[in-house]
C-alpha cells in the first residue's frame, strides 16, 4: 500500500503556500461575482491583493452560528452559494436547521483523504453508518470512498442487530461512523454470536472518542483513525498513522483566530478555528466553525507536510449573561484591542452576594493604577456593565482559548 493519497501531501510548505495563494484571488472574485452574500461582504476589497496570510486576515469572518438568520433572511443558503439549488447534487438540512449544498463531482467533502490515512484502499468495502437521511455525513463519507475506489454499505444509523448481520454476512473490512457506534454493533454481534472480526479499520467522527471505546477497540486489534470538519465544510483535518495530531486536508486554508475576532494569534496558542476552502459552489471564506484548536509545530512524522491540528479542544463561542445583559467574546477582544499594553485577558464572571460580577484578568508587562482605571472603563463602554481589573504575569493565563470563564454554579 502506499502512504499517501498524492503528491500534494508532500510538497513543501512554501510550495503549498504559494499555489493555494496564488489561487485565491480568482476564488475570491468567483465568490465576488456569483454569490450574493459575498458579494456585499466583498464590495471594498480587492481580490488580487489577497496574496498571503497576513493579507487574508484583513478579510471579514462568516460566521457558522449566523447562518441560521442568515438562511432565513434569504432562503436556502443565506445567499452563500455561487450555484443555483438546481445545480446541486444534495442539499441536506442540518440541525438548526442549516442548509448544506452538495456540488456534484468526485469527493464534494474532501474526505477521500481521511479515510486513505484510515488505511482504506481501492476494493475495499466500507460499512458506513452516518446517516443518509437530512444530514450530510453518510454523503460526505460515501463520496469520499468511492473516490478512492471502495464499495459501501450505506448501512446508517440504528437497527443493530441488523447492522451486527451484515457485517457477518458481507465482511467489509472498514467501519465509517461515530466512534461509539461501532461498538454497539460489535457488542450486538458477540451476543449474537456472530463472526464481525472482518471489520479491522475505522474512521470515526461526529463524536467524543472516550478512553473506554478506545481501550475496546485496542483489545479487538482495531485501527481507529479521526478526523474533524463539519456539514459546511467537509473534512477540515484527519489523523493519520503518526497518532500526532490531525493533517490539515488539502483545499484548506485553515486559519487559528483570537475567539470574537479575525485576528489570529500565533502557533501554539488556542483559539478559534476559521477555514478558507476552494469550493466553486459554496466558496465559505474565513468561515469561523466555533470549535477552538491550536497549531502543533512541525510537520506530521507520517510525512505529510501540512499544518496539523491538536485536535478539537471545545467551543468557541462562549457568550454569557450577566445581570441580565450578553457578554460576547468579542466585547472582551475590544477592550484588549483599545490597550496595546495588553497581551491577552480573560473575563471571570462569577457571583457575590447574590449579585453577578466580572472581573477582567489581564496580561501586562507594566501594570499601572492609570491603566487599570482606563480598562474599567472601556470594560463598561462596550459592554454596558461594570467590572474588576486584574492584572496578572504575561504568560500566566492557562493557554485554552477562553476570553470569557463563567464560573457561576
Amino acid at each position: 500500500m502506499t502512504d499517501f493519497y498524492d503528491d500534494l501531501e508532500t510538497r513543501s510548505s512554501d510550495r503549498r503556500e504559494a499555489e493555494q495563494f496564488a489561487a485565491l484571488p480568482a476564488h475570491l472574485h468567483h465568490a465576488r461575482d456569483a454569490a450574493p452574500y459575498f458579494r456585499r461582504l466583498l464590495a471594498d476589497i480587492d481580490p488580487s491583493a489577497i496574496h498571503d496570510r497576513a493579507s487574508l486576515a484583513t478579510l471579514p469572518v462568516t460566521r457558522k452560528a449566523d447562518l441560521i438568520a442568515l438562511q432565513q433572511a434569504d432562503p436556502p443558503f443565506g445567499g452563500l452559494a455561487a450555484v443555483e439549488i438546481g445545480r446541486l447534487a444534495r442539499v441536506f438540512a442540518s440541525p438548526g436547521p442549516i442548509h448544506d449544498p452538495e456540488p456534484y463531482g468526485a469527493d464534494p467533502w474532501r474526505s477521500a483523504r481521511a479515510l486513505f490515512a484510515a488505511g482504506f484502499r481501492a476494493g475495499d468495502l466500507a460499512h458506513n453508518c452516518f446517516a443518509y437521511h437530512l444530514t450530510p455525513a453518510g454523503s460526505m463519507f460515501e463520496t469520499g470512498a468511492h473516490a478512492i475506489g471502495c464499495a459501501v454499505i450505506p448501512a446508517g444509523t440504528g437497527n443493530t442487530e441488523m447492522q451486527a448481520q451484515v457485517v457477518a454476512s458481507l465482511k467489509p473490512r472498514g467501519y465509517i461512523g461515530t466512534p461509539d457506534f461501532l461498538k454497539i454493533v460489535l457488542e450486538k454481534g458477540d451476543a449474537l454470536r456472530l463472526d464481525v472480526s472482518s471489520i479491522c479499520i475505522a474512521a470515526v467522527s461526529g463524536g467524543p472518542y472516550l478512553p473506554d471505546a478506545r481501550a475496546f477497540y485496542e483489545a479487538r486489534g482495531l485501527q481507529v483513525f479521526q478526523s474533524y470538519g463539519t456539514a459546511d465544510l467537509g473534512i477540515v483535518a484527519y489523523e493519520t498513522a503518526a497518532r500526532a495530531g490531525l493533517v490539515v486536508n488539502e483545499g484548506c486554508i485553515v486559519e487559528i483566530v483570537r475567539p470574537g475576532t479575525g485576528d489570529p494569534v500565533p502557533d501554539g496558542e488556542v483559539g478559534e478555528v476559521v477555514v478558507t476552502i476552494f469550493n466553486p459552489a459554496y466558496p465559505l471564506i474565513r468561515f469561523a466553525t466555533g470549535d477552538l484548536s491550536a497549531v502543533l509545530p512541525g510537520p506530521s512524522p507520517c510525512g505529510r507536510t501540512n499544518m496539523r491540528l491538536k485536535g478539537w479542544m471545545g467551543r468557541a463561542d462562549q457568550t454569557t449573561k450577566v445581570k441580565g445583559m450578553f457578554v460576547h467574546p468579542g466585547q472582551v477582544a475590544e477592550v484588549l484591542r483599545r490597550h496595546p499594553q495588553l497581551s491577552r485577558g480573560r473575563l471571570v464572571v462569577g457571583r457575590q452576594d447574590a449579585s453577578d460580577t466580572m472581573t477582567l484578568r489581564c496580561e501586562a508587562e507594566e501594570p499601572a493604577d492609570e491603566l487599570a482605571a482606563a480598562i474599567r472603563e472601556t470594560l463598561a463602554s462596550v459592554t454596558k456593565l461594570k467590572g474588576a481589573v486584574e492584572f496578572v504575569p504575561p504568560g500566566s493565563l492557562p493557554n485554552d482559548g477562553k476570553v470569557i470563564d463563567d464560573t457561576r454554579s
